[in-house]
């Protein structure tokens, strides 16, 4: 029979593959099955709209559509699909559409890409043809659906589904806001009011006229073009051969079998079988494998059968097709329990992965992993729950057995193959003569750092239980459950046996719930190793308590006793039950973006400068037809490069060798320091260099120490994965932390003009005092750029011994020195060139050029063009990111909280190269000034250490600083027990304090605006009124807590020159060119702005004219030289002055006539924040309910940019306080390797109240045009976050307390940054539900 397959199979191998693109066609008769969709695109196709973020299917930047015929329903399917994942042998048949086959120039945009622009939700739009391509998605289901036909110009969709169809997409630069607007354009459901600030409709205007004014849509907008001629390439079982691999697509489990027979001897290794390939995302793969197994097209795992006895479901059914199933249910065989079961297993389902993941990861493959490899699944520990049967066949045999037992197994051999599940249909076992009412209760939950999905949760539980009320006696009693936990450091899921079995037919009581937690307790134990493993035990503890207290009551408050299957288990009417239930209800807020409030004030003074108009190329960034780096055509002979690096800090290098019997493919050399034929510089800036290449010795655990060349970035990235360094750290002793630093006095010299001025006489502030904090400490710890396009360059040899080298970086003057230095030529020889950056935060400054100086000096050795994209785990382990440090501090204040003195050490940690840390003791005492502390003395310290340099990051030191400030000010203020808020106005700056602390910087009285905006925000946000509410509500719900800060903001501003120019063609049409860099900033559009408003004082044409005539063109270092660093917030402003005072003298020349604008200097920009959060106690999940922002912008040269760039930095702030975990191992190495452990915000984590006011503070004449930065500063405005936060915790403190769980001090406490979930729940109580129970119990 074996022998028969395998003939068959064989004689199917000369099958070609067939798919086709945005409608093209493609036929290929030979491919590589490893290949994924995304390599093939981006290098066999001209469609460069899917880019790689992750290479994880955790960013959403590579989605595309993919649409496939059914033959037995005769439908196409369309969904979407991470393509990095996607494996090209498995889309044959399929009909692939990406973001240029929604819309494009040629052909006409989309209105998605319109909207999208329109409501300014694109800024460097690396992100944004997935979003568009997500959102296409799901206009295209929800439009196929018989739903009732939509209000005209909308689609079938609704809010929550428009929102959720980028859920699992992230975006670095907007904040999220603006992108929900555009998004909810689309439903039918929508209140127009509720949409954002856009370019389509002004404030006031009818929604017929606002609905007018929207690019129009109606639903042939969002058909598919699936080709006839792919129908006919639907075949069944897809087989091909190619360079020795092969790729196999059986119809039965017999040629399966014959299949995994043929590999016995190899153990599997040489052989992978698929689904979706999701695994990969996880399970990185560091080897070839041979032979590839398709298992979709087999009838018996493909299936999904419903009857009275439950629902089976195949192994290769898709998640998000096993959701549609339990969601469908089976309402004819399935009794009210049953169908109550499996919409709850749907609803968890819905909060594993994303969408795009989903679509394509099976359900057998999930458990696989989980059995196989421990991975932390949730579809295992709900399985669990329910009595789920798996049949697996080994061989010839079939056997059935419960998931407990499969999950419990030895890992499985290759040849065993899971075919399906069964969940069984729940129904109650009622005793109809029993004077009891039964219900079955059932929850899911799990806790992670993002609401719906897209990250592995610290803890999964489901529970179900049979309750019964008895007539005749007081209580709830529990017949019977299944408690099933998981994720939460152990190999798999568990059912916690002995709890169930202790509470199985007990009457429910505070006693007998307390003693099951201390059962609990003993249970589930996570592995050591595992991180927090006390948070995650409490979280067990916490969910079974959410289970089952609120059926705990006394018999005269239970009046009725029904059954809700979808909101919440049990329906008490009338009675203190529901209540119970209320107080736990974690969707009782909706789990995204509720609503938002813009306010802007225009002017037309200086027109267009001052106009909201959409972003220069935002259209074809949602189209995908903007060009990155990475997205321009590999030259001929083109070759790849990646980076091997030190895993030791401080280390002799020996020498470079690959892994014993592996043989990497397509290598071309290795590119060391002994290769530099110039100076080994990989990056430099005014304070010193750092070295491209360790020499001898490496300095820090992710240091460069060679380039791998190879034929392919992929080749090249596995060549660097198993090359192996022999090390010898013989008498060698690193410098890990800044006390190490200290203790060996190993700092960077700050320069005299960066050092800042001491304020006031300490000594004499302090005696003034009346209470003083003496050593009190802090810890800051780092943060990642996570920049949506890692690093990236393309070398290009030019003739006469040049070299063209295309980056993605901030400064590429910078850049191009140091390539010139690293190859010994002239500079004239160089020559840099950036159109626009993906994503830049600091992170394409310094860090960007060892990248293009690297690929500069291998094309220079091999001559032939050379190119780099960094993977996201190399980016991640070399980027350095923000400076941690160690800050003391020592603070004298009065009784009434207004502080006398003030005193600092700071120890920053700056890595191996000075980089610009020299830098930031400058930028941290500007920050630091916001208050008046009487006097200001401080000793910071830049530290040398052997890790990875650190690097400017938006607001680099200022953040920092702004933290620094509000920890100190709540420190006093909780020394005092005061209100936080009074410690903080009373602190507030006069304009006399202002000059103190800020001499000539301080501006004029009028200019300091910050005490009206104060003023100002607590009226706007109701800020007294909403703190009276959050007390109310503090004192009504134990489980929940909310905290509300207002916080002010300084940020001292200066700008730097920039070259600019302006050339007028001979048809008229402009051309611009500036120092800057478009990063998603605006910088273009600004420029442009500035430019039609300098020529429109020829008074020859409208402006709006003349911003058509006009292009700003990419960055060319030979072109325009002293560029400069696009940093500091200013850089737009700069090159808006720059082209300015070109304008002038072209105005000069063509009209004889000339005005003289102002001079320029720097300022300070004042902007202040209210924001309100809520903390759920259990899981320390922190909910930011509303954020106010007043932000004063001088008079905004765009407000539209500006409220971008406001919400922007605001949201990658939250990341900063809430989320963002950047670990290293004890050698400093990072851990966290992309997104499955590194968290930035998404849009399920931004406040559910978005409202910003840009405030137009009048004529500054010492700014361009009166205008002021907005970058930065808003990043700092989220230290508000972290003060709401400590707000709650308090309040949860203070009742913990009263619960006899802290002692008198339990007001004083340090919360750490990031505040994640652990830190908050530890501060809020790791035993806080035994301590309720221990007072509970004793209180009876």
């Amino acid at each position: 029979m074996g022998e028969q397959t395998q003939i068959t199979t064989t004689k199917k191998i000369e099958q070609t593959l067939v798919f086709a693109v945005n409608g093209q066609r493609f036929e290929l008769s030979q491919a590589d099955p490893s290949t994924t969709l995304l390599e093939f695109l981006r290098s066999q196709t001209s469609f460069k709209s899917v880019k790689l973020g992750c290479g994880e299917g955790g960013c959403g930047a590579c989605v595309v559509l993919l649409s496939k015929y059914d033959p037995k329903h005769d439908k196409v399917e369309d969904f979407t699909v991470s393509s990095c994942l996607t494996l090209l042998c498995s889309v044959n048949g399929c009909s692939i559409t990406t973001a240029e086959g929604v819309g494009n120039s040629k052909d006409g945009f989309h209105p998605i890409q319109e909207r999208f622009s329109g409501f300014h939700a694109s800024q460097c739009g690396y992100c944004t043809p997935g979003m568009c391509v997500s959102l296409y998605s799901a206009l295209v289901n929800a439009d196929k659906t018989d739903r009732p036909e939509p209000r005209p110009g909308f689609s079938k969709l609704t809010v929550s589904e428009a929102e959720k169809s980028i859920a699992g997409n992230l975006c670095r630069c907007t904040g999220y806001r603006p992108i929900a607007d555009a998004c909810k354009t689309f439903a039918t459901d929508v209140d127009m009011e509720d949409l954002g600030f856009n370019s389509f409709w002004k404030k006031g205007d009818t929604d017929e006229v606002k609905l007018s004014r929207l690019p129009p849509y109606n639903q042939n907008n969002a058909t598919c073009m699936f080709h006839e001629f792919l129908k006919k390439e639907a075949k069944v079982g897809f087989n091909m051969a190619s360079e020795g691999c092969h790729w196999y697509s059986p119809i039965s489990l017999e040629q399966l079998q014959s299949l995994l027979q043929m590999d016995e001897g190899n153990d599997g290794t040489s052989m992978k079988i698929v689904v979706g390939n999701t695994g990969m995302g996880y399970y990185k793969e560091l080897v070839h494998h041979k032979k590839y197994i398709d298992l979709r097209y087999i009838p018996e795992l493909s299936i999904i059968k419903k009857d009275q006895t439950g629902i089976e479901i195949g192994a290769s059914v898709t998640i998000s097709k096993a959701i549609e199933a339990l969601k469908e249910g089976n309402e004819d065989g399935f009794n009210q329990e049953g169908n109550m079961v499996f919409k709850k297993l749907a609803d968890h389902m819905e909060r594993i992965a994303s969408g795009f993941v989903r679509n394509s990861a099976s359900v057998g493959g999930n458990l696989i992993m989980a059995q196989r490899k421990h991975f932390p699944s949730d579809i295992a520990t709900i399985l669990l729950s329910v009595d789920t049967m798996v049949d697996i066949l080994t061989g010839q045999r079939q056997e059935s057995i419960t998931l407990e037992e499969f999950l419990a197994r030895p890992p499985l051999v290759s040849k065993t193959v899971l075919l399906g599940i069964k969940i069984p249909c729940w129904k109650l076992c009622r005793d109809i003569s029993s004077k009891t009412y039964t219900k079955l209760l059932y929850e899911t939950y799990r806790a992670a750092p993002r609401p719906i999905g897209n990250a592995l949760p610290y803890l999964n539980a489901a529970f179900l239980a049979e309750v019964s009320l008895c007539k005749t006696s007081a209580g709830i009693a529990l017949n019977n459950c299944r408690l099933a936990f998981g994720a939460y450091g152990t190999k798999h899921s568990i059912r916690a046996r002995k709890v169930e079995e202790f509470l199985s037919v007990k009457l429910l009581n505070v006693g007998v719930l307390y003693e099951a937690i201390k059962l609990l307790e003993s249970s589930v134990i996570p592995e050591d190793g595992t991180s927090s493993p006390a948070y995650r035990s409490s979280l067990a503890v916490g969910f079974l308590f959410e289970f089952l207290s609120p059926l705990i009551n006394n018999p005269a408050d239970i009046s009725s006793f029904s059954c809700d299957g979808y909101n919440s288990a049990l329906l008490f009417n009338d009675s203190k039950i529901k209540q119970n239930f209320d107080q736990f209800d974690q969707i009782k807020f909706s789990t995204l973006l509720s609503s938002a409030k813009q306010v802007v004030q225009l002017t037309e003074e200086y027109y267009p400068v001052g106009e909201p108009i959409t972003k220069t190329g935002a259209t074809i960034q949602a189209s995908g037809e903007a060009v990155y780096v990475d997205d321009i055509s590999s030259p001929r002979n083109c070759l790849h490069g990646a980076f091997i690096y030190s895993t030791e800090p401080l280390a002799r290098v020996k020498g470079i060798k690959f892994k014993p019997g592996s043989s990497p493919d397509g290598v071309t050399t290795l590119i060391s320091f002994k290769d530099i034929r110039g100076e080994n510089i990989g990056a430099q800036t005014i304070f010193g260099s750092e070295p491209l290449f360790a020499d001898e010795l490496t300095e820090c655990a992710g240091q460069r120490i060679a380039l791998v060349v190879a034929d392919t970035q992929k080749n090249a990235d596995m060549a660097a994965n198993l090359a192996v360094i022999d090390y010898d750290k013989e008498n060698l002793e690193p410098i890990l932390s800044v006390e190490d630093a200290f203790e060996r006095s190993s700092f960077f010299e700050v320069p005299p003009f960066l050092d800042p001025e001491q304020v006031g006489d300490f000594s004499k502030g302090m005696a003034e005092a009346d209470h003083k904090i003496l050593s009190a400490e802090i810890k800051l710890g780092s943060q990642y750029y996570f920049y949506m396009e890692t690093q990236t360059a393309l070398a290009v040899p030019d003739e006469d011994n040049c070299m063209v080298v295309y980056s993605s970086s901030q400064c590429p003057e910078f850049a191009h020195d140091s390539i010139a230095k690293c190859l010994g030529i002239p500079g004239h020889n160089v020559r840099v060139i950036t159109r626009r950056v993906g994503g830049g935060f600091g992170g394409k400054a310094i860090k960007a050029m060892p990248v293009s100086t690297a690929c500069a000096l291998a094309a220079y050795k091999l001559h032939c063009p050379v190119r780099m994209y960094v993977n996201r785990k190399t980016d991640m382990i070399m980027a350095g990111g923000r400076h941690p440090m160690k800050i003391t501090y020592n603070v004298g204040f009065k009784t009434n909280g207004k502080i006398t003195a003030l005193k600092l050490d700071i120890l920053i940690d700056a890595g191996m190269s000075a980089d610009i840390s020299p830098v930031m003791p400058h930028n941290m005492i500007g920050s630091l000034k916001k208050y008046n502390w009487g006097a200001l003395a401080f000793d910071i310290k830049v530290c040398k250490t052997n890790r990875p340099s650190r690097s400017a990051m938006r607001a680099p030191g200022e953040v920092q600083a702004s933290f620094i400030s509000e920890a100190i000010i709540e420190h006093v203020a909780s020394a005092l027990a005061l209100e936080v808020d009074s410690v903080r106005s009373i602190n507030l700056h006069k304009y006399d304090s202002l000059e103190l602390f800020f001499k000539t910087s301080a501006g004029e009285p009028l200019e300091y605006t910050l005490p009206s905006i104060w003023d100002k925000l607590a009226t706007s946000s109701s800020f007294y009124h909403r703190t009276e509410k959050l007390k109310e509500f503090n004192r009504c719900n134990k489980w929940r807590k909310r905290g509300i800060s207002r916080v002010p903001i300084v940020h001292p501003v200066m700008l730097r020159a920039t070259p600019g120019k302006v050339s007028i063609l001979r048809d008229g049409s402009i051309v611009v060119e500036v120092g800057g860099i478009e990063l998603g900033q605006g910088l273009w559009t600004k420029v442009k702005q500035m430019t039609a408003y300098a020529l429109s004082l020829i008074q020859c044409g409208g402006t709006e004219e003349l911003l058509e005539k006009m292009r700003v063109i990419q960055a060319d270092t030979l072109s325009l030289i002293q560029g400069g660093f696009t940093s500091g917030s200013t850089t737009s402003e700069s090159s808006c002055e720059a082209v300015r005072l070109c304008c002038n003298i072209l105005v000069e020349r063509l009209t004889g006539l000339k005005e003289r604008l102002v001079e320029q200097m720097g300022s300070i920009k004042w902007e202040t924040l209210i924001l309100q959060v809520e903390v759920n106690l259990l899981t320390g999940q922190t909910t930011i309910l509303q954020t106010d922002i007043i932000y004063d912008c001088g008079q905004s040269l765009n407000p539209a940019v500006d409220l971008g760039q406001i919400e922007g930095a605001f949201v990658q702030g939250i990341g900063f306080f809430m989320l963002e975990e950047y670990p290293t191992n004890s050698k400093g190495l990072v851990v966290a390797e992309g997104t499955w452990t590194y968290k930035i915000p998404t849009v399920d984590t931004i406040p559910k109240k978005f409202n910003v006011e840009i405030l137009n503070s009048g004529h500054h004449k010492k700014r361009i045009l009166s205008s002021k930065a907005s970058g930065e500063p808003p990043l700092k405005l989220a230290v508000s976050v972290h003060c709401a936060i400590r707000a709650a915790i308090k309040e949860a403190r203070q009742q913990l307390h009263s619960w006899g769980g802290l002692d008198e001090s339990h007001s004083v406490f340090q919360l750490e940054v990031p505040a994640t979930m652990p830190v908050v729940k530890e501060l809020c109580g790791l035993d806080s539900v035994q301590r309720f129970l221990q007072w509970t119990i004793g209180r009876k």
